[in-house]
């Protein structure tokens, strides 16, 4: 990558969730996973996309289940709970998956999904082994010349509880305990992942508790802005520091990717890596892929295997019931659309 882009290349893809294990020896227990932790095309030049004019339609899947039960994920709930009381973490992003079966046009599918809600920073990529369909709401990093850029989003609240939630619920969100406490805690973790790189003084919170509104959910967002020791910092110092987003981890970082291991039991691939370009001047711009389905044709039949990741940030308050309903909130967006 740091080749390509000295030869004048921009670069466009991925990082999967299990690339960060890459970046800490204490979490390298293995060398194969089933989906691959990197892949970036080289490309001489930008080019805009063609819009998909094929129709497509969901197998009658009209509401995927978890791929846990909710007494298996009230347990695992119990377990983080318990890891917090043992003061072995403050903070713990624990996800669930919705597998379903689809036909169709994978950029098509995009498209729908985009147009009934649109997203800051979506994302699509077509690979001969998957497609990768990303209606993320939240920023990884930005980064142009020296400066570069966090947002980590922490804190959800459902529209869908009657019409004076989804109007005021914001308010409600900018100002619940709960929500508050998640989001600083995670913005402290960006700060101090930051402050590996950047120099001293730099780091600053621009903005704390910044409420953005969708069609089925309001969303908090922090933004943490710090001043490069170098523009041309290596690719993997930058990502060695700051992957994987500390708000799909929890807090501390290392310990909390340690537990999401254990009790998580499957991959997350995409779900909670990163999807983004660099270009030949170094700047670059990363999403974090929540809300992203991972498409895989089946070798079978003329039909795709999906997925989707699902997690919510876990504090000894959390309650089990609490988390279960703020997962099947925020996979809303695709039952709506099946």
């Amino acid at each position: 990558m740091e080749e390509a882009t000295q030869k004048g290349y921009y670069l466009a893809g991925y990082l999967s969730y299990e690339a960060g294990y890459a970046f800490e020896e204490k979490l390298i227990e293995k060398d194969r996973f089933e989906f691959p932790l990197l892949s970036f095309g080289v490309y001489p030049s930008p080019s805009p996309a063609p819009i998909p004019t094929n129709p497509c339609s969901f197998i009658p899947i009209p509401s995927p289940p978890f791929n846990l039960s909710p007494e298996e994920y009230y347990a695992k709930i119990d377990s983080i709970r318990e890891y917090i009381a043992a003061g072995e973490t403050y903070q713990i992003t624990f996800c669930v998956k919705k597998k379903f079966g689809f036909s169709g046009d994978p950029y098509a599918l995009y498209n729908k999904l985009l147009n009934f809600q649109p997203v800051p920073y979506p994302a699509f990529l077509s690979h001969p082994q998957f497609s990768i369909l990303s209606l993320s709401p939240e920023m990884f990093l930005k980064k142009n010349g020296r400066s570069i850029t966090v947002k980590p989003m922490k804190g959800t609240m459902d529209r869908s509880l009657g019409m004076l939630n989804s109007l005021f619920g914001g308010i409600r969100l900018k100002h619940d305990t709960k929500n508050r406490a998640e989001n600083v805690m995670i913005a402290d973790l960006l700060r101090n992942d930051l402050g590996r790189i950047c120099k001293m003084g730099t780091v600053d919170t621009l903005k704390l508790f910044e409420v953005a509104r969708y069609k089925t959910l309001y969303q908090m967002t922090s933004t943490i802005r710090g001043e490069l020791f170098d523009p041309a910092l290596p690719y993997y110092t930058i990502f060695k520091a700051l992957f994987p987003s500390g708000s799909v981890t929890g807090a501390p970082k290392i310990r909390s990717m340690q537990i999401i291991r254990e009790l998580e039991g499957e991959e997350r691939k995409i779900y909670t890596g990163a999807i983004g370009y660099i270009t030949p001047q170094r700047d670059m711009f990363f999403n974090v892929p929540i809300r992203t389905i991972l498409l895989t044709p089946d070798s079978q039949l003329p039909t795709h295997q999906g997925e989707m990741g699902i997690g919510g940030g876990i504090t000894y308050y959390s309650t089990p019931q609490g988390e279960y309903e703020e997962c099947l909130t925020k996979s809303r967006f695709l039952e709506i659309i099946t």
